[in-house]
C-alpha cells in the first residue's frame, strides 16, 4: 500500500521499517495531542527521533512525521513542553530534522508543515515574538492539540 510517508522515502531508506499505519509510530501518550475525529485521517506515521538516532546520538530529533490521507502531505508533530526558553530547542529539532531527512527523501518531496503542540502547561503568549519567531522558522505552535483547522489546504 502506498501511503503518504511511504511514497516521499526512498527505496533504500532505513526509515521504512518503521513507517507504521495510522498513528501507530506514536507514543500511547502522545496521540492525545491528535484531535480525536482527526486521527484516522492519518494513513501512516513515522516516528523520526527513534529513526534517525543512531548517528545522531547527540543532535536534536524532532519526533514524528504523520502522512494525512485526503491531501497526501506529510506533516511534522513535535510533542513538546511550551515555554519561552525551549523555543530555540523546537527550532533546532526542525533545523536538524530537515538536514537528516535529505538523504531519506525523493527529489522533490518535503514535509508540507511543522507543528508543535504543548505537551503540558503553556509559558508564554501565542502573540509574544517567540511565535513570531517560530512562524519564520516554519513552525507552526498549534496549543494542546493538532486539530484539522491547522492542516495545510
Amino acid at each position: 500500500m502506498t501511503t503518504p510517508i511511504r511514497s516521499m522515502l526512498v527505496s533504500t531508506s532505513t526509515l521504512h521499517g518503521g513507517v507504521c499505519d495510522g498513528l501507530n509510530a506514536l507514543k500511547d501518550a502522545h496521540k492525545q495531542f491528535v484531535e480525536a475525529k482527526l486521527r484516522a485521517s492519518f494513513n501512516d506515521s513515522l516516528d523520526i527521533d527513534d529513526g534517525l538516532k543512531a548517528g545522531h546520538e547527540q543532535d536534536y530529533r524532532w519526533d514524528y512525521v504523520l502522512g494525512h490521507r485526503d491531501t497526501s502531505f506529510v506533516v511534522g508533530l513535535e510533542p513538546h513542553s511550551a515555554e519561552t526558553g525551549e523555543v530555540s530547542t523546537v527550532i533546532a529539532k526542525r533545523q536538524y530534522a530537515r538536514r537528516q531527512l535529505q538523504a531519506h527523501m525523493k527529489p522533490g518531496k518535503s514535509i508540507r508543515a511543522w507543528f508543535w503542540v504543548a505537551s503540558g502547561k503553556v509559558d508564554f503568549v501565542p502573540h509574544e515574538r517567540t511565535v513570531n519567531r517560530l512562524n519564520q522558522e516554519g513552525i507552526t505552535f498549534v496549543g494542546r492539540m493538532l486539530q484539522a483547522k491547522h492542516l495545510p489546504k
